[in-house]
């Protein structure tokens, strides 16, 4: 049984929203607000899980952030 899922979550800087992927995982969805992704996340965890029975109890999200520095 899997403990744990992560989430690598991405900002849209330009349209505004969020995108989260699971790693290891084919479970991926999006949101125009925090709490929107994190009810969403929670759903599509459920529903990847659904036929199985096996849902982590943690679902862990990573936020990624990109920084370019110009010289």
């Amino acid at each position: 049984m899997t403990t744990e899922i992560v989430f690598e979550v991405h900002e849209d800087e330009a349209d505004g929203g969020y995108t989260a992927a699971a790693l290891g995982h084919d479970v991926f969805t999006e949101a125009d607000s925090l709490a929107e992704l994190r009810a969403n996340v929670r759903e599509a965890v459920q529903c990847h899980f659904a036929d199985s029975g096996d849902a982590p109890p943690v679902i862990r999200l990573h936020f990624v952030r990109d920084e370019v520095l110009a010289t």
